[in-house]
């Protein structure tokens, strides 16, 4: 239990035992105090005033007081501000936690709860390789997986690959045309590296084929329908769908291409799935519902023939569900995905990690579910995030202006080698070592950047600025992790139940500093399961190395002032690293060792 909910819990009973009514967590707040008072915890007592008939002085007061009575070993004093309670917890109580918890490399994951989640992310299209905008995806994705197993869900990781329709079919027919039959082997390219060329390639010449068409007298829109490039594109999409031999064949081969290039680029960033659907396997569910719909009277068709659904009631307007030649739409294949997600796995929520330009389109997914009363609707969300944008500004696919996963990656790599050259401090390692420390920091660098923003909030990625050892950074992380590794080296072995002497030491501000805060960890990981949010997890541990790093210039731990000192200190240092490497792996970053 932590120290939060522990002082939950005899608040009540206090209270109760006070006041002789009953009361509950949602009847007051408690936090930590802020610096400038005394006090590590704060009970917010303004709620409790009506209630009771007392004022906040009195209050407070009164239950500082019976906290102290009735839990010594707990709080050593309060004091009561403005209708703010502020205790202090005792030295011994922090120090017999930290001896119980110091070497737990499980220490602040919670117990298995038996509830499932799914979570879905990535979603690429197989006509262009992984950018940066996935990137974000994935991180954002993975991590969340990540602390929902962390606070003891069972998470299934699913992505669904966009592998058919008209943007598939257009790197095909500019294969076909201007491809000349090269391949991943003849060009040693990845595949899809090579496919997404060809995708820029088509509306580069689609571009010269509709302005040739306008200066010959056409209209924009005309010329754009007659372009003989999307007019082929057009038809291959139909003899897709008519199963055409030769179009399947090749849709196979360059679709190939593509996955073997995701596989190293997934492999490469630590992105993983339990589940991988495809859209030219689901795009034909969800019709099922449709006739159903229409005999409860939810749906309704219009004189066309197409079926709709009418949400105006809810502030929206009028969706199309089934067109008039009865092919689906996206939010019918969506519909019938999830019910399929839902029947194999019944997961209790299912995530959607997308961006925030389908905020629309996942309302509605969502209302409509609702009323066609699937039982999985409640347990829809849509973990909405922001675009990433470059220094230089936006990025276009089809301009090929986007900056490619694997480009990206390869420059943080070596941005990580550039400025750990600059330190001058890996003499002694061996060349794969270096290798493997480059990759380590220059991933770490971007996973931590693209995390430590809140998900709802655009950003600007900068790959400089994010591997800055000093700043609000992974690699400062990795660094005091690394520096922590040194100083337990050096100071060789202990026994595990070494107990710190017959009279534990007081404790220094700093050292009580780190204790809490290293006890705060379940908590954060509890937050940022409920807020579907790693940044949470990204600012604590930047905190905790901050504070660490403080602590170790302030306090000497290899010449301490007794042992006792010494023990509490590399105690307090095996239990920050512990901390921090169990956090950055909820986040998908490794630390390094040594740097």
């Amino acid at each position: 239990m932590t120290i939060v909910h522990t002082l939950q819990t005899v608040a009540i009973e206090s209270l109760q035992a006070l006041y002789n009514q009953s009361f509950t967590e949602k009847d007051f707040q408690v936090s930590q105090t802020k610096p400038e008072f005394e006090g590590n915890y704060t009970v917010v007592l303004f709620s409790l005033v009506k209630s009771l008939k007392k004022s906040p002085e009195v209050l407070g007061n009164e239950l500082g007081e019976k906290l102290i009575k009735d839990h010594p070993g707990v709080f050593s004093k309060y004091n009561v501000i403005k209708g703010f309670l502020n205790l202090t917890i005792t030295d011994n109580y922090l120090l017999d936690l930290l001896n119980k918890n110091y070497n737990d490399v499980s220490f602040g994951k919670h117990a298995i709860n038996g509830k499932r989640m799914m979570v879905e992310y990535s979603s690429p299209n197989t006509n262009k390789p992984l950018h940066l905008g996935h990137l974000r995806n994935n991180f954002l994705g993975w991590s969340v997986a990540e602390i929902l197993k962390a606070n003891g869900y069972d998470v299934i990781k699913t992505c669904i690959v966009n592998d058919r329709g008209i943007h598939i079919c257009k790197s095909m027919i500019a294969w076909q045309l201007f491809g000349n039959g090269e391949t991943p082997e003849s060009t040693g390219e990845k595949g899809d590296h090579l496919v997404g060329k060809y995708y820029v390639r088509f509306n580069d010449e689609y571009k010269k084929q509709v302005e040739e068409l306008i200066s010959k007298g056409i209209s924009k829109d005309e010329a754009e329908k007659q372009a003989p490039l999307m007019q082929a594109a057009q038809q291959m999409l139909l003899d897709w769908e008519n199963h055409k031999p030769e179009v399947i064949a090749l849709w196979n081969k360059m679709n190939g291409w593509v996955y073997d290039g995701f596989d190293v680029t997934y492999k490469r960033i630590g992105s993983d799935f339990d589940k991988t659907y495809y859209e030219s396997k689901t795009y034909l569910l969800g019709k099922d519902f449709v006739q159903e719909g229409l005999q409860k009277g939810i749906l309704f068709k219009k004189e066309d023939g197409s079926v709709w659904i009418d949400l105006t009631d809810e502030g929206l307007d009028e969706k199309l569900l089934l067109r008039s030649d009865g092919t689906s739409v996206y939010m019918t294949q969506d519909i019938g995905l999830a019910k399929q997600k839902y029947e194999e796995y019944k997961p209790g929520k299912s995530i959607y990690v997308i961006g925030d330009e389908q905020n629309y389109h996942m309302k509605v997914l969502k209302l409509v579910c609702k009323k066609l009363g699937m039982p999985f609707a409640d347990g829809i969300y849509h973990l909405s995030y922001g675009m990433v944008e470059l220094p230089t500004g936006k990025m276009k696919s089809r301009e090929g202006t986007v900056v490619d996963a694997d480009d990206m990656v390869d420059e943080m790599i070596a941005t990580a080698k550039h400025h750990t050259e600059e330190l001058g401090k890996v003499k002694d390692f061996e060349s794969h070592e270096l290798q493997e420390l480059y990759k380590t920091l220059g991933l770490g660098a971007m996973k931590f950047y693209l995390l430590r923003v809140d998900p709802k909030k655009r950003m600007v990625f900068n790959p400089e600025e994010s591997i800055d050892f000093h700043g609000f950074t992974g690699p400062f992380v990795q660094y005091t992790y690394a520096r922590i590794q040194s100083v337990l080296r050096k100071a060789g072995q202990w026994s595990k139940d070494n107990r710190q002497s017959q009279t534990d030491p007081e404790l220094l501000p700093l050292e009580k500093e780190l204790i809490l805060t290293l006890e705060q960890y379940s908590q954060i990981i509890e937050q940022a399961s409920t807020e579907l949010n790693p940044s949470v997890i990204a600012n604590y541990i930047f905190h905790l190395a901050k504070t660490f790093n403080s602590f170790y210039t302030e306090h000497s731990i290899a010449n301490a002032e007794n042992e006792e000192k010494k023990q509490l200190r590399l105690h307090i240092a095996t239990m920050t690293a512990n901390v921090i490497k169990s956090s950055m792996q909820l986040l998908g970053i490794k630390v390094p060792e040594r740097m």
